[in-house]
């Protein structure tokens, strides 16, 4: 499976005022490790724009085990699990010390041809090129 991982320390501007990150920058976080694996394969959204195609995320789900504190720091790993007829990317959040699982989720994204705003029922060949394997 491919897969990328990226180091956040929690930023003050993410927490409240008892120093726990909003429920809502998981996704952000998740964001930023999506893109790491998306360069990886040198498809993320700037060549997703030039193949013809957007990428809309359809489905998300997050499950929180244990709260993120300001400055803490922790690893978020995204893996491609799905990619045949969408992209699923599972995402891991962990403490970047003790390895603790604090959060895990994934995110759904389906092909839009840009030209008639048609989604695909089947990823584009562009993706499995970038995969290194045959549609």
């Amino acid at each position: 499976m491919r897969q990328a991982e990226v180091l956040i320390e929690v930023p003050f501007h993410d927490v409240d005022v008892m120093k726990v990150a909003w429920h809502g920058h998981y996704v952000k976080y998740f964001e930023i490790a999506r893109c790491a694996l998306l360069d990886s394969i040198d498809y993320n959204y700037p060549q997703m724009e030039a193949s013809g195609f957007a990428w809309p995320v359809i489905d998300l789900r997050v499950r929180y085990a244990q709260p993120l504190h300001f400055q803490q720091k922790i690893r978020v790993i995204a893996k491609l699990t799905e990619w045949e007829n969408r992209l699923k990317i599972d995402y891991l959040i962990e403490d970047a010390q003790t390895r603790q699982r604090l959060t895990k989720g994934y995110t759904v994204q389906v092909a839009v041809d840009m030209q008639n705003s048609e989604m695909l029922f089947v990823s584009p060949e562009i993706l499995f090129k970038k995969l290194g394997l045959e549609p």
